[in-house]
């Protein structure tokens, strides 16, 4: 998930700490540079950061608002067999889906076959382990196209793009976020299905988007911490 804070490379405090750090893999796209790197604090932290076009987006320290958007989201309904995440990341909403005992079934498409690769292959220490779950399978795709040619329903359907359109990695993400898209989740919803899209920071557009398509939408407002700083997320939920 992208946090609008982008930490410094190298940093130091006047007494105790000196930050470090050192890229670890990076690949090419179509969509740009995908890069991860690698920060050991002052403290001894080790920290697995991810940046996409220079644009810090997560790391491994900062978990907090995955795991708990991704539990609020489950809440919402009463059986989560089936579960479609939008974005991979470096896996901790993954991670939580898969923690529910309910849930039978969890498709994750990433657009950035490098993440899948670096998850799979240990670059990310904590992938094998996540992908290893025989519920899960990732799919390498656009997720606009990946819900357009679903011949699945799912009971959830979590989209983290980004982090919400008023921060986006890239342009074309845009369009997660209007009606047209938000047409095509609502169609791959079962019978009382729930599509949850979180954001950083407060989407009215979206919520009366989701009001049009839906009928009916909500929105949450969930405090977070991350490394300790309160940190305010929405839940946009709209239920089939």
């Amino acid at each position: 998930m992208v946090s609008p804070e982008t930490p410094t490379d190298v940093g130091t405090s006047a007494e105790t700490s000196v930050e470090t750090s050192a890229e670890v893999a990076r690949a090419e796209s179509p969509r740009g540079e995908v890069v991860l790197r690698r920060r050991t604090s002052g403290t001894g932290a080790d920290v697995l950061e991810l940046r996409v076009n220079g644009v810090f987006v997560m790391d491994t320290l900062e978990t907090t608002s995955e795991i708990e958007l991704a539990a609020q989201a489950l809440d919402l309904v009463e059986q989560p067999a089936t579960v479609l995440v939008g974005g991979l990341g470096l896996g901790f909403t993954l991670q939580r889906v898969l923690a529910d005992p309910r849930v039978e079934q969890a498709v994750v498409v990433e657009i950035e076959e490098a993440l899948i690769r670096w998850m799979r292959d240990g670059t990310v220490p904590h992938g094998p382990a996540v992908l290893a779950d025989t519920r899960a399978s990732v799919v390498n795709a656009d997720i606009a196209m990946a819900i357009a040619e679903a011949r699945s329903t799912y009971d959830l359907v979590l989209l983290d793009v980004d982090n919400g359109p008023g921060y986006l990695v890239h342009e074309r993400n845009e369009a997660v976020y209007e009606e047209e898209f938000l047409r095509r989740c609502r169609d791959v919803l079962g019978p009382g299905g729930v599509l949850v899209v979180w954001s950083a920071s407060a989407a009215p557009d979206l919520l009366t988007s989701l009001r049009t398509v839906f009928g009916s939408a909500d929105e949450q407002a969930h405090d977070v911490l991350l490394q300790d700083r309160p940190e305010q997320y929405f839940l946009y939920l709209a239920r089939r």
